[in-house]
């Protein structure tokens, strides 16, 4: 695990290095407005509170952040599991870690930006301080220190990863806004594609073109992947049965849900429930 620190006249930008890639996962925080970041086939106007998830095999340009002021955190998802535990079988099966994994099939790559709250920032900017602290200072126990830093600052990516409507009407998207308003509110009933486009009021086939067209996936996609956000966070905060756990979230079939379960994440739900726990 490493972390860097950048800011305006820092030596080290004044040499940032051209387009290249990384096979580690990557998180960066800026801190103020100021400079530009290219990932795959994305580009950002880079603003403070931006939070920019990469996962591994990205093409990244760094160049832009010559004017860019905040941190980047640079770790293998190995620092995660338990030494000898046997518990992160694959880095995407994490729960810590499915935010840097949900952007892999989208349309443009697979590094995302969230958007840390005002009140939040300078609890951000204070959490990669201590664990710039630890890092540097390499004090008994600063191991341990620093995974804890870590984990609190996943802890904060999973739950903005969360916030997906607040996230649209920031970016000027009011009927994507609309669409996972409705999904967010109906996930845990028998949510379909009719009843969404019926209460943002557009023909199914209409509905699809537009949202497959802004975000790469579909509206049943996208109710899926609610409806899972919340499995994984009731598997590990919650001693439900997975069969409550499916019922809660719209899956009336136990067995269907395990399988699509599995098929997203890797695992299944007793797996996540066991690699999300110490």
């Amino acid at each position: 695990m490493s972390i860097l620190r950048f800011a305006p006249g820092l030596p080290r930008q004044r040499a940032l290095p051209g387009p290249h890639t990384h096979d580690f996962l990557a998180l960066l925080y800026f801190e103020r407005d100021g400079g530009t970041l290219l990932s795959g086939q994305k580009g950002w106007e880079l603003k403070a509170g931006d939070a920019i998830v990469s996962s591994p095999g990205e093409v990244h340009d760094p160049r832009g952040l010559a004017e860019a002021e905040g941190w980047a955190v640079f770790f293998p998802a190995e620092v995660l599991a338990p030494s000898g535990s046997g518990a992160l079988l694959s880095w995407r099966a994490h729960p810590l870690l499915f935010p840097f994994a949900a952007g892999v099939d989208r349309a443009g790559g697979g590094a995302r930006r969230l958007v840390v709250p005002p009140e939040d920032r300078p609890s951000w900017s204070a959490r990669l301080s201590a664990l710039d602290l630890e890092l540097r200072e390499r004090r008994e126990g600063y191991r341990e220190a620093a995974l804890a830093h870590l984990t609190l600052l996943l802890v904060a990516v999973g739950r903005l990863a969360t916030e997906v409507v607040g996230e649209l009407r920031l970016n000027d998207e009011p009927l994507l806004a609309e669409v996972f308003g409705c999904i967010e509110e109906r996930y845990g009933e028998h949510l379909s594609l009719k009843d969404v486009a019926r209460a943002v009021s557009l023909s199914p086939g209409h509905l699809t073109t537009v949202v497959r067209s802004k975000t790469g996936r579909t509206v049943l996609g996208w109710i899926a992947e609610r409806r899972l956000a919340e499995a994984r966070r009731l598997l590990v905060e919650t001693d439900l049965a997975v069969e409550e756990v499916g019922h809660r979230v719209g899956y009336n079939d136990p067995t269907y849900f395990v399988r699509s379960f599995r098929r997203a994440h890797g695992a299944t739900p007793l797996g996540w429930r066991r690699a999300g726990r110490p």
